[in-house]
């Protein structure tokens, strides 16, 4: 599993900043076990959403967001819903958020970051990974992880080194910034292109004691032997 946690209220405010109408997604999932995106978190941010003078367009939650064909299904009987909002807020890991940005032409906010457990993660269809870097940029990059699609992991680019879209070091590989660019273009942000992210903090990615000490990874170790 992937394990999330949200981000603070006025992180998820700021990117909606501009949104009137807001469309909520949750995950059944890993989100759901983690307790970021899951129905009842759903309900918390639709309230929390409308006390801030947002319209919530409507709300749901899917089974595994990482799955694009489950979701694109999921969302064909509510395409007037997501097709009058502004944006969609993503309750979920850093790979359900590029999964539902993929799956539909509107800007898609993540809610959570994703938390690293330590050891390696199960593989599931589609091109989306997370390097489960504890701040999620996806905000910034349209919904493509610039960690994982840029060869490089390029906070800020492009880099000036991809020829005919493909990427300098992996010519295989189509260049990540040049699919955040139309990306963004695609959904009227492409001056998101030209915000600085910070360096980011590497702590962040690192699992903390208190995770190493969960039935999330080790189920034979008391929660009680490590605090927080």
């Amino acid at each position: 599993m992937l394990r999330s946690q949200q981000k603070t209220w006025e992180e998820i405010a700021s990117y909606l900043d501009k949104d009137k109408k807001v469309f909520i997604v949750g995950c059944s999932g890993c989100a759901e076990s983690s307790g970021s995106g899951g129905m009842a978190q759903v309900a918390e941010m639709k309230q929390k959403l409308e006390e801030a003078g947002k319209n919530v367009t409507g709300t749901m939650s899917i089974d595994f967001l990482c799955q694009k064909a489950l979701v694109k299904s999921r969302f064909m009987p509510r395409r007037a819903d997501l097709q009058s909002s502004d944006s969609l807020l993503v309750m979920t890991c850093g790979v359900g958020v590029q999964a539902v940005a993929a799956s539909v032409d509107k800007p898609c906010h993540p809610a959570c970051n994703t938390i690293n457990l330590g050891g390696s993660r199960g593989e599931w269809m589609g091109s989306e990974r997370c390097m489960e870097c504890g701040d999620c940029l996806l905000d910034f990059t349209g919904g493509i992880c610039p960690l994982t699609a840029c060869t490089k992991s390029l906070n800020n680019g492009a880099c000036g080194g991809s020829n005919n879209g493909k990427c300098e070091l992996a010519p295989e590989k189509d260049c990540g910034w040049e699919l955040i660019y139309n990306r963004l273009k695609a959904t009227n942000r492409l001056e998101r292109i030209a915000d600085f992210v910070k360096p980011r903090d590497y702590s962040k990615a690192a699992p903390s004691r208190y995770i190493l000490a969960t039935d999330h990874f080790a189920l034979e170790q008391p929660e009680a032997e490590v605090k927080k």
